[in-house]
């Protein structure tokens, strides 16, 4: 018997993420749209948000950030003030609707794209957390170039604790690598991001021997 067109096909960014949404496949089963333990659990986010804000409060002229996959905003919303702008982007059309409906702020701008298809945005800085993890190692190399275009790259991803082999490859979906025991790490084959400094921010221990790991790449 024949699947339906979902399976059938492979299915584009959009349709995906779209669904991990409609479906709430990352939690919150009573929230229209909830971007996961990652975006709400108060162990990973507190500390995150002071690494981060300390990191940006650190120049002397503020940034202008790009958000890229800033799901509901949970986070987000928290770093704001320490921008010059700040660019919330995602691929599903109904969360950036409703995230333009409930943060308001003059220098808060979001857009609805497709980081691995579309244009990016110009700014000095990207902050992509917890998002190369869903996707395949194809739509990583393919975002790959845009995100040389930023100054920093602020990168965090769910890894192993224990020595693993990196970027192990998988669909874009709702899990990441952890069950292959990888993780993705971009100074690594076949990203090979060759960053001028490298600097940890913050690692986060986590369940199943894990950590949460964030790191700030300068690539110019």
């Amino acid at each position: 018997m024949p699947e339906n067109n979902m399976e059938q096909k492979e299915n584009t960014v959009k349709e995906v993420m779209s669904l991990i949404y409609k479906e709430n496949l990352w939690g919150g089963k009573n929230e229209p749209f909830y971007s996961g333990s990652g975006s709400h659990k108060q162990k990973i986010v507190k500390p995150y948000v002071r690494s981060i804000t300390k990191w940006l409060a650190s120049f002397d002229e503020k940034l202008v950030v790009c958000d890229l996959g800033c799901g509901d905003f949970n986070v987000g919303r928290q770093l704001v003030p320490f921008s010059k702008r700040y660019v919330g982007i995602d691929v599903v059309d109904a969360l950036i609707k409703r995230n333009k409906t409930i943060f308001n702020e003059d220098k808060l701008t979001f857009h609805c794209l497709d980081i691995i298809q579309d244009e990016l945005p110009e700014g000095d800085c990207a902050i992509v957390r917890q998002v190369l993890q869903h996707l395949s190692n194809e739509e990583i190399l393919t975002l790959m170039p845009k995100l040389r275009k930023y100054r920093f790259l602020v990168v965090t991803e769910h890894l192993p604790f224990s020595q693993f082999i990196p970027n192990i490859n998988k669909s874009t979906d709702y899990d990441i690598r952890l069950g292959k025991k990888s993780g993705v790490v971009l100074t690594e084959a076949p990203f090979y991001l060759n960053p001028i400094k490298e600097e940890k921010l913050v690692t986060i221990g986590f369940r199943q021997r894990s950590q949460i790991s964030t790191t700030v790449y300068q690539n110019f």
